[in-house]
């Protein structure tokens, strides 16, 4: 049964209630280069995606998303634009007059970047900060207000701010804290065109924050609907059963309002794979499932193609081996041969993280702000390390959610300039602002 919620309007798209599942993605172009971005969105559009997010990482950045919307609405498309803002909440009002939607993120809207310090509040100073949040935060909702802007409340595991941290530690309890802080005051203020997210790239700790921010929801009587992705999934298969174990459990517990997959690839290859994975899990599909003697069992004798069978067997099974405890996996197909499905079996436990099999890359899908050719840099990363097992390793486009989203990471690359790279172990920036010439071959060294 689909869970129930109110309806967010986004344009001309209704989110939430009965509507049907909207998938989206998000562009990677510089989003001052009018041309590039609208010929993108445009690829997002015709693949199937319903909303397209640009960075808008200043004023100019968001005059120049209000320009792309204005040529798109010459062109006759209406499909919502978002704006993707952090660290500056002028740049939201500005966006939030020349687009549908703006994402703001709960980390850094007020709050400066996380530095990973612990600061001890007393109640009394905690609130102080909430007042401060609460004044400012005002001022966006009366321009969304003013111009039917809705809005995406979007927590990252990897950017929670040091406040939150502080009290609540890096947990799921504390991601949606955070949100509900910020939902809090658009209950006050009377502002119900909301959508929230609460994403992390381990899938484990993504679907506890999700039960988790309904639970709280639950707990105040709010009911809005929900936006679904696993962040820096990866690329190619591994990228696909990662996103598929953190989404499509979710869906098929009837959570699904809107979805995006993330991907270390083109944005319109996103949507085929978002549309596979609400369309599956909508459907009631058929397949057995059951756990003995700490194995999990799952048999499908559906006839389809490789790439499909993937997302349908990662979605299935995730949540089970959590529910479960199960630590092993055997996938039964009568299509495929039996070596494929041993492989698929041991990526799906290692994108649960039940087990470790080998190296796993933790990538961002990138956008306007990263600073390299993020799908040659992945690959030379990983033709570097690839004989290494059980190691993570993180390859993120900029600073934004990298640091953070990457803690989880044993080691990291995080582009932090152009040509500059820092490479990081575990929380720690080792070496910092490196030629990107010699960064792999220093992140080898780093390792070895």
């Amino acid at each position: 049964m689909r869970r129930k919620t109110i309806t967010a309007h986004v344009g001309k798209l209704c989110i939430g209630s009965d509507y049907p599942i909207v998938v989206q993605s998000m562009a990677n172009t510089d989003t001052n280069d009018i041309q590039a971005s609208l010929e993108q969105a445009l690829r997002i559009h015709h693949a199937g995606g319903e909303m397209v997010r640009f960075t808008t990482q200043g004023r100019r950045e968001a005059e120049s998303l209000g320009e792309i919307r204005r040529w798109l609405s010459a062109m006759g498309y209406t499909f919502p634009l978002v704006a993707d803002v952090h660290f500056n909440p002028a740049v939201a009002d500005t966006a939030a007059a020349l687009v549908e939607k703006v994402r703001i993120n709960p980390g850094n809207y007020i709050d400066p970047a996380r530095k990973f310090k612990h600061i001890d509040y007393t109640d009394e100073e905690y609130a102080f900060e909430l007042e401060r949040l609460r004044e400012r935060f005002v001022q966006l909702l009366s321009i969304c207000k003013e111009n039917n802007t809705a809005l995406r409340i979007g927590v990252n595991h990897g950017s929670l701010s040091d406040r939150i941290m502080s009290r609540y530690g890096d947990t799921p309890q504390g991601m949606a804290e955070s949100c509900m802080e910020f939902l809090r005051v658009c209950e006050q203020e009377h502002f119900y065109d909301v959508v929230l997210s609460v994403k992390a790239s381990n899938t484990c700790v993504m679907y506890d924050t999700v039960h988790c921010l309904i639970d709280a929801m639950d707990a105040e009587d709010m009911h809005y609907p929900l936006h679904l992705g696993v962040t820096e999934a990866g690329e190619g298969e591994d990228g696909r059963v990662k996103s598929a174990v953190g989404i499509g459990g979710l869906l098929l517990e009837g959570i699904r309002d809107t979805v995006r997959v993330s991907l270390s690839e083109a944005p319109e290859a996103e949507i085929p794979v978002a549309r596979e994975l609400v369309e599956w899990c909508s459907s009631e599909p058929e397949y057995e499932i059951k756990e003995a003697e700490g194995v999990l069992f799952f048999r499908s004798e559906e006839q389809t193609t490789w790439d499909k069978f993937v997302l349908h067997a990662a979605a299935a099974t995730g949540v089970e081996l959590w529910k479960t405890g199960a630590k092993d996996l055997i996938i039964e197909n009568p299509y495929f041969e039996d070596e494929q499905l041993l492989t698929l079996a041991k990526d799906i436990l290692q994108a649960a993280r039940v087990k470790l099999y080998k190296t796993e890359y933790i990538s961002c899908p990138g956008c306007g702000r990263t600073l390299f050719d993020l799908q040659q840099t992945v690959a030379e990363v990983k033709a570097a390390t690839k004989h290494l097992n059980g190691l993570k390793i993180a390859v993120m486009g900029c600073i934004v959610n990298g640091p953070g989203e990457m803690a989880d990471a044993d080691y990291g690359y995080v582009g932090a300039g152009r040509g500059r790279v820092s490479l990081y172990k575990g929380k720690e920036c080792v070496l910092k602002n490196i030629p990107q010439e010699d960064a792999v071959r220093e992140l080898l060294k780093l390792i070895e």
